[in-house]
């Protein structure tokens, strides 16, 4: 799919993957929607100072189903033509020591969001016969490493939902796009470390979020129904998918419970 002249919604557009995907299609002359907790003249600014040819804002809570729901319908009359799903939050440690509110906000913003406004935007893409919707998963819907649990959860929640609507859009013109997202340099990936480290040693392979951004430029482009990642993070999804056994011995190798 182009991205010129499309209109495209991004949520969790403030920082990181969400912000340099934006703005990348902001120089690809898109038309933007970006979803944020409250307005940030500077974001506009630097959008359309990248040559989008619109650009709103829509303020939500994405944790909270009602605003979810308004947001919805603020945006029935917007021809959206790429939805991602990009919004995420962050939880790990043992489970036993995770605060429940926390993981019950992260399942809220990473698995329900996610799902409601797929719902709530895929009936206009298939009247209009065209569109994608994005799904930011991870590595960790794989991967499964001690402190992940309930993200990890999250995001095998979201790889198959993906890989199930997927199914369900062939030959609808509306198409799907899961991301398998490596270890990108943003805020969560900084709180990794604080979450995880006591117990476990967390693999270092990082990207920038313009790099990733680019990446996921090309897969929509080339209308790749999955982006996996490369490099040290590659090999070890394979292990992790085809030689699981052998993947658990490294991650028993890296960690410890006190």
């Amino acid at each position: 799919m182009e991205i010129a002249n499309r209109h495209i919604l991004v949520t969790g557009a403030t920082r990181g993957i969400g912000r340099a995907f934006a703005k990348m299609c902001a120089e690809d002359k898109a038309h933007l929607h970006l979803v944020v907790r409250k307005k940030d003249d500077e974001l506009i600014q630097e959008m359309e100072a990248a040559g989008a040819k619109s650009v709103t804002c829509w303020e939500a809570d994405l944790s909270q189903r009602a605003e979810i729901e308004k947001l919805i319908s603020q945006l029935k009359e917007a021809p959206i033509d790429i939805l991602f799903n990009n919004a995420g939050m962050l939880t790990g440690g043992l489970i036993e020591e995770q605060p429940i509110d926390d993981i019950y906000k992260m399942f809220q913003v990473n698995v329900n969001a996610l799902v409601h406004l797929t719902h709530g935007l895929l009936p206009g893409m298939l009247q209009r016969k065209r569109g994608k919707i994005i799904n930011n998963s991870s590595v960790s819907a794989y991967m499964h490493f001690p402190c992940a649990s309930t993200y990890a959860a999250s995001k095998a929640a979201v790889l198959a939902f993906t890989d199930s609507i997927r199914m369900e859009l062939k030959g609808t013109g509306v198409t799907t796009l899961l991301l398998v997202t490596p270890g990108v340099r943003t805020r969560m990936f900084d709180e990794i470390d604080v979450l995880y480290s006591k117990n476990f040693q967390v693999p270092s392979e990082v990207i920038s979020p313009t790099k990733y951004a680019q990446m996921i430029r090309e897969a929509i482009l080339h209308d790749l129904e999955i982006l996996e990642p490369s490099g040290l993070t590659g090999v070890g999804l394979k292990i992790a998918k085809f030689a699981k056994p052998l993947f658990e011995l490294e991650l028993a190798r890296r960690f410890h419970r006190s």
